[in-house]
């Protein structure tokens, strides 16, 4: 996901707007067979103790997601989504404030019942090749003859980070051809202007290729038109020769300075096994090739075997590697554990790696447990072994309604201890009106 969120201070779609088109949809005529009211209230307690002053911090946070929808038959249906936060701090300010909210999205959506043709107006969040952006503005999507369909979008880049600028315009769009059953490519361009200055400006291509029932490949590749410097290669082979066995292999090449043009800081956090702390130097270039495969020999077991090299141009070259074994019954229990090696040419890419892990249903109890650790051949920051343990229980009041607690302990180079817990009260409903105004 790249970069554009905007910061907000208050919702600026406000809950009463929302429930005014809610119940616009909902009280219209009869004009079709169904209207569809969806939603879910989220409610977090959380507690973690800050790391400057060790003081006991318990912001609380609202999340709300409702979505409506009316089919009208053979002319299509008409949708609108929303989805929004809200936070205050019970006690101590956990950021510079101590309350804060964000709209996350809200926008109209008209489908049509012919050639998938989709558009859409308000905040939404945009998958185009390589646009991944959240606007304000519009999107429209749509297939044409000859395999053909296109995609396009334009409206004003949200950004979240105070001191991150995204624009004052994005737009672009994709083109594809292709055959549903056995190939699909596109190609897709993004551009933003800042004050009337080109400010970004990526093209990119992508292929998702299923010659045989057997194999699939699928892959994309984006330029940064203004750096001169191809921002990333990603490419994935996946074959089936059995229905118990999976082989992948995989590549992946990024440009750190291309690929997070435009970011503020400098450096940035990207956590991976290559990369556990997660800090890297913004001019990095790292090159990957790996695979895996995978082997169920009965029906609940699965073994894996993976490995992976990877190229830093600073932080020099890695191998990960390992396995992992998962025991699954399906709605009731699942469990496994995982040990990896990652052997680099740095204190920090020289560790070992171990995981076990397993989730219990027992009637509306759900239970998790995780636990994994790390490590080092040599002290990071004075550790040698970073800890994550993380432990869930939720339970289900009644259909819809259910309530759950975290706890995770963390020790690693970067926080010495750490522990953190949530508690997670959650709603979800569903209203179905039918075309003679009844509710079901």
């Amino acid at each position: 996901m790249r970069k554009n969120h905007r910061r907000n201070s208050c919702i600026a779609l406000p809950l009463a707007g929302v429930a005014a088109i809610c119940s616009l949809f909902a009280a219209g005529p009869a004009m079709a067979e169904d209207t569809v009211l969806s939603g879910e209230s989220t409610t977090i307690f959380r507690t973690r103790e800050s790391m400057i002053d060790n003081r006991t911090l318990a912001p609380a946070y609202e999340y709300l997601r409702l979505s409506t929808t009316k089919d009208m038959g053979e002319n299509g249906s008409v949708s609108f989504y929303f989805g929004g936060w809200g936070r205050t701090d019970l006690g101590y300010r956990s950021t510079d404030r101590y309350q804060d909210a964000d709209l996350q999205y809200g926008y109209l959506s008209y489908r049509a019942p012919r050639n998938n043709l989709m558009v859409n107006m308000g905040r939404q969040f945009i998958a185009e090749g390589v646009a991944a952006e959240k606007v304000d503005g519009l999107y429209v999507r749509s297939d044409f003859a000859a395999g053909f369909g296109g995609a396009v979008f334009a409206g004003a880049p949200v950004v979240t980070e105070p001191n991150s600028k995204g624009g004052d315009l994005v737009y672009g769009g994709r083109i594809t051809q292709g055959m549903p059953q056995y190939y699909t490519v596109g190609a897709s361009a993004l551009k933003a202007d800042l004050s009337g200055n080109r400010f970004r400006e990526e093209e990119g291509v992508d292929i998702w290729l299923h010659p045989l029932s057997q194999a699939e490949a699928v892959g994309r590749s984006s330029y940064n038109s203004i750096t001169n410097g191809w921002m990333e290669h990603a490419y994935t082979l996946t074959l089936r020769p059995l229905d118990s066995l999976s082989i992948n292999v995989d590549y992946s090449s990024i440009n750190y300075q291309d690929y997070f043009f435009h970011m503020t800081t400098n450096v940035f956090s990207l956590i991976s096994p290559s990369n556990p702390t997660g800090v890297i130097d913004p001019n990095e270039k790292m090159q990957s090739l790996g695979g895996s495969i995978s082997y169920t020999p009965i029906k609940s077991l699965t073994i894996a075997l993976d490995y992976k090299n990877y190229k830093y141009e600073i932080a020099g070259d890695a191998n990960y590697y390992g396995g992992k074994a998962t025991f699954l019954l399906p709605e009731s229990f699942v469990s496994g554990f995982a040990v990896h090696r990652m052997d680099g040419s740095s204190d920090k890419l020289r560790y070992n790696e171990y995981r076990v892990f397993a989730s219990k249903k027992l009637q509306r109890f759900d239970l998790t447990a995780d636990f994994i650790m790390v490590g080092y051949d040599s002290r990071i920051d004075g550790v040698r072994n970073s800890y994550t343990v993380v432990g869930a229980a939720s339970y289900e009041i009644m259909p819809g309604l259910k309530i759950g607690a975290d706890v995770d302990y963390s020790k690693n180079p970067t926080f010495t201890d750490e522990v953190a817990g949530l508690i997670k009260l959650s709603y979800a409903f569903d209203i179905r009106r039918g075309a003679e105004g009844r509710a079901k």
